[in-house]
């Protein structure tokens, strides 16, 4: 069994560098047009490092010829197989440059939009490829209206906007967490700004009254009643946007909370100057 296993080893290690070896020998050839045809060849067969690295070095032997186009689309896909999304967006992108009126524009920009997509990090890391997503899809859909790629293009610019709005909310969130409330009122406040159409619009509402009034409870006295005012605007504001709302009731709930503290402060004020 062991011998076998040596053998098979062998085996491999023979083609490979067999492989090498014709490979090396194509590198070295002087004639481009067998290089060239090489190179499609190991593109065909997926080998796309190989391939990419001939169409390199034949970018100055075939520029300005009618094969250079498809040499240019070929490389840049090598890139994006490669899953070398940097290097593919840049490649991507000096095609449409050199071949604007291309009939592979289209693609080709919709690939260029792609590759910022599969640049997108974790969600708790930072998001900057996601809004650049956003961008350059929504300008793909704008540049190519009737194309049929602008509904994958819709769904991945909603996935984007949703990943960005759960990045914003987890922030927010901590901030609660650790007893920031007044930056968690904010943070709450701006992810309902910055999606307005989201489904949880009253749920994000809702935490920034939440956030007010534990902000306010934690004040000193002097403080107090100005910041459960805050807490009374912003219930209003809630009532008037989601009237239908389910999470009402808890609002309310912390609006005349809210008042009933304003109205404790300021009667013990005028107790206090009473008796002096």
């Amino acid at each position: 069994m062991r011998f076998l296993k040596l053998s098979l080893i062998a085996v491999v290690v023979l083609f490979s560098l067999e492989s090498c070896s014709k490979y090396g020998k194509i590198l070295k050839s002087k004639d481009v047009t067998y290089k060239l045809k090489m190179a499609d060849k190991f593109y065909v067969d997926l080998k796309y490092r190989q391939a990419q690295q001939l169409y390199e070095e034949l970018y100055p032997v075939f520029k300005g010829t009618d094969k250079f186009e498809e040499l240019y689309y070929r490389d840049a896909f090598c890139f994006y197989y490669m899953k070398n999304y940097s290097d593919a967006e840049h490649f991507f992108k000096g095609f449409l440059e050199v071949f604007p009126n291309s009939s592979k524009a289209e693609e080709v920009d919709f690939m260029h939009a792609m590759c910022f997509y599969k640049q997108v990090s974790k969600i708790d890391l930072d998001q900057t490829n996601t809004g650049k997503t956003i961008g350059v899809m929504q300008s793909f859909i704008n540049t190519h209206p009737g194309s049929l790629r602008n509904e994958e293009a819709s769904a991945i610019i909603d996935k984007c906007r949703v990943r960005m709005e759960s990045k914003e909310l987890r922030s927010a969130d901590l901030y609660f967490k650790v007893g920031q409330f007044r930056a968690a009122a904010i943070s709450y406040a701006n992810v309902l700004s910055s999606f307005p159409e989201s489904n949880q619009g009253d749920m994000y509402k809702l935490n920034v009254i939440k956030s007010y009034f534990r902000f306010a409870k934690m004040s000193i006295i002097d403080k107090q009643p100005e910041r459960f005012e805050k807490v009374v605007t912003e219930y209003q504001d809630f009532a008037d946007r989601f009237p239908d709302s389910k999470l009402l009731a808890e609002a309310k709930e912390l609006n005349i909370l809210s008042q009933n503290n304003i109205k404790a402060i300021q009667y013990e004020q005028i107790k206090t100057t009473t008796q002096r």
